[in-house]
């Protein structure tokens, strides 16, 4: 026999159900309310919320302006002329003068040392005397030749003798060759007698000095390492983009213009020193290793100068180069790590090119103007995190 429900459980299932639905009615009814309370934003008042939220930004003002570009390469100071100045006779070292010595400056023709001579003397003496006698028989050979000439003439015979050797005209020519041959024998004997004086070759710095007094010389063997001091030159390699911001000037324009010097600033590389020069002359090869041609600048008296232009100073030079068109100036920092330009469009948001650099110079950095743009906000300092068309708010800076 089944059993019935109690009335006291049918009550409470159905408060439960009751509750329930009460619940999700309420929960409703404030959903809608909540959807009826928020008020509608207008679109503008929209892109002024986004333009206040909008992240602040530096800008500088690039106008597009006309710049003497400035050319910078490095290179060593190397002397005009570097030689190893050697003996041309042997003998022994007689005497070293006392400014013959490393570090020093000489004069050209100054006596520098002096070998022993007394062989040389003996040389020339001979040479001397051997002239002296060539020209002797050579008088003879010449009054021999006019007796000749005048017995053939008594001699009553017509026309001329059969062979030259009647009138002695090949012993003549003979003898003038002896005497010519003397007195070059004699020249060169002279020659030598003059070199055992050893002279600097030009004005010059004394690098390194070779011998020591009583050293023996073989002719050929080294005296001394001698740096001209008349004009240090500088070898500064340059790239395609480099030399096409120079002006178009050849080695003989630049002979011609030598009154109208083509400048160029030498500095040291800490900066402490600095020296005038000027372009000597364009190399006219591309150099294999490094696929760069060389402009070379030369520095004149450069041991008179406040602060000596030493041979083998490495020295940044700066040369001034042609008149660029249509260029902006922008800080350094404007360039990102990518090499790009950030700008901002009229509508305040970020756009980037690809920077065009022409050349650097005092924090500075010039490039090419971006075409149709005349005048435009370039970021001071763009970061890794921008994105083209985010919206900004440029700040100018004065």
């Amino acid at each position: 026999m089944k059993r019935k429900p109690s009335l006291s459980i049918l009550l409470t299932l159905g408060s439960v159900v009751c509750l329930a639905g009460a619940v999700t009615y309420n929960v409703s009814q404030m959903g809608g309310a909540n959807k009826k309370s928020q008020p509608k934003i207008p679109a503008q008042l929209s892109t002024e919320i986004r333009a206040a939220q909008a992240p602040s930004v530096v800008v500088v003002e690039a106008k597009a302006g006309q710049y003497q570009a400035l050319v910078k390469g490095y290179g060593e100071a190397q002397a005009r002329y570097a030689i190893s100045y050697a003996a041309e006779v042997s003998g022994r070292v007689k005497s070293i003068m006392s400014g013959f010595e490393s570090g020093k400056l000489v004069k050209k023709g100054e006596q520098l040392a002096e070998i022993e001579n007394i062989s040389y003397r003996q040389a020339v003496a001979e040479a001397k005397s051997n002239l002296a006698q060539a020209e002797l028989d050579l008088l003879e050979e010449q009054r021999t030749g006019e007796q000749a000439l005048i017995e053939w003439q008594r001699s009553g015979l017509s026309g001329e003798p059969s062979s030259p050797l009647v009138l002695r005209k090949p012993q003549l020519a003979a003898q003038q060759a002896v005497v010519e041959n003397a007195q070059y024998s004699l020249h060169k004997a002279q020659q030598d007698l003059h070199k055992t004086v050893l002279r600097a070759p030009f004005d010059a710095l004394v690098v390194a000095r070779h011998i020591q007094p009583g050293s023996y010389l073989q002719a050929g063997s080294t005296v001394a390492e001698l740096y001209s001091t008349d004009r240090v030159e500088v070898e500064i390699p340059l790239s395609a983009q480099q030399w096409q911001n120079l002006p178009r000037l050849s080695n003989s324009e630049l002979s011609e213009k030598a009154a109208a010097k083509w400048p160029v600033m030498l500095y040291s590389s800490d900066g402490s020193a600095s020296w005038q020069g000027y372009v000597i002359r364009v190399e006219q090869h591309v150099d294999s290793t490094s696929r760069q041609r060389s402009l070379i600048v030369a520095v004149d008296q450069p041991f008179q100068a406040e602060v000596s232009l030493f041979p083998g100073t490495f020295v940044e030079a700066h040369i001034a180069g042609a008149t660029l068109d249509n260029t902006w100036k922008l800080p350094a920092s404007a360039i990102s790590q990518q090499g790009e330009i950030w700008f901002i469009d009229d509508n305040n948001q970020l756009n980037k090119v690809a920077a065009k650099k022409v050349f650097e110079n005092a924090g500075s950095v010039y490039v090419r103007a971006i075409a149709d743009l005349a005048s435009v906000k370039i970021i001071k300092r763009p970061l890794s995190s921008y994105i083209v068309g985010m919206l900004v708010t440029p700040k100018v800076e004065g």
